[in-house]
């Protein structure tokens, strides 16, 4: 069923710092830090730098276009800085008029966010989806009833998993952190035949009393026309999300992959909402509405 059709238009001036510790002989990383480019999230101003100055290597894959950068470090000290400025043009549609597709409808690029992954055990949730959410009407309201139940059913609690918690863990230990919120819907999703993706961004909005702004994980669900943003730890505002990446789950994209002996500090992000009545640029608020930022086919620099 097609949605409407309104746009808002959001501006977040965004800069990440990472700070490492190489040991000998020395790592190479893997970063999903910068913006991605989708049909209606656009990019200006973008700036990375590396200190110390380092070859450094990019690219976008072509499927999910996640741009990734990968260095190799000597032993010593490793910084990133991350400057871009991202404008978002979200979709806003009617969640009463976005349904459920069916699998024989899915665009191919979407049947696999419908399977088991390593993080998202959907084949082992299919009793209790079932019996919880499968009475429930199909469409955009059910999968908000399976985004409501993880976010009532979890405590979200720092510090309380790592990065060997999967949804199963979740179920049972009943704690988690935005990531672990996220792969228990996306489990659920999948359970249900709904196509589910793990997404990461920025945390914008969060409340303080979380803690310092960091890199926040959310669920993009595909129904009606597209892929729509969900945020089951309720932690912080979806309207003020920067996309980096979409995968199955966490392994996926995660913002840095490091192979080699090496301290992370804690990553220090920044995002600062523009707001300008003469550019209709309006800051991220909480809506009613059914959000997306990737509507349209596939851009020449990613999807």
């Amino acid at each position: 069923m097609p949605s409407t059709n309104t746009r808002a238009l959001n501006r977040i001036e965004l800069h990440v710092d990472l700070n490492y510790e190489v040991a000998a002989p020395g790592a190479d990383f893997v970063f999903n830090v910068h913006a991605a480019h989708t049909p209606s999230q656009r990019l200006s101003a973008e700036r990375l730098m590396l200190n110390p100055a380092l070859e450094s290597h990019t690219h976008t894959d072509p499927a999910t276009g996640n741009r990734y950068l990968r260095v190799h470090a000597a032993p010593g000290t490793l910084a990133l800085s991350y400057e871009v400025v991202v404008d978002m043009m979200h979709r806003r549609s009617d969640p009463a008029r976005l349904g459920e597709v069916p699998i024989g409808r899915l665009p191919p690029e979407v049947l696999g966010y419908l399977y088991p992954s390593r993080y998202c055990q959907s084949d082992r949730l299919l009793a209790l989806a079932s019996n919880t959410f499968g009475t429930l009407k199909p469409g955009y309201g059910r999968v908000q009833a399976i985004r409501d139940w993880v976010n009532s059913h979890v405590k979200f609690t720092s510090n309380s998993s790592n990065s060997n918690t999967s949804a199963l863990d979740t179920l049972i230990d009943r704690v988690g952190v935005c990531r672990d919120f996220a792969h228990l819907m996306i489990a659920l999703c999948r359970a249900m035949n709904i196509p589910a993706r793990y997404a990461t961004g920025t945390d914008y909005g969060s409340d303080p009393a979380l803690g310092p702004p960091d890199f926040q994980a959310y669920v993009e669900v595909y129904v009606g026309d597209g892929w729509y943003i969900f945020d089951p730890s309720g932690t912080a505002i979806p309207m003020g999300f920067v996309r980096f990446g979409t995968g199955r789950d966490a392994a996926d994209v995660a913002f840095a992959t490091m192979f080699g002996s090496v301290r992370s500090h804690r990553p220090i992000v920044r995002a600062l909402a523009v707001e300008d009545e003469a550019q209709g640029l309006v800051r991220p608020h909480h809506c009613a509405d059914a959000l997306s930022t990737d509507i349209g086919p596939p851009t020449a620099a990613g999807r």
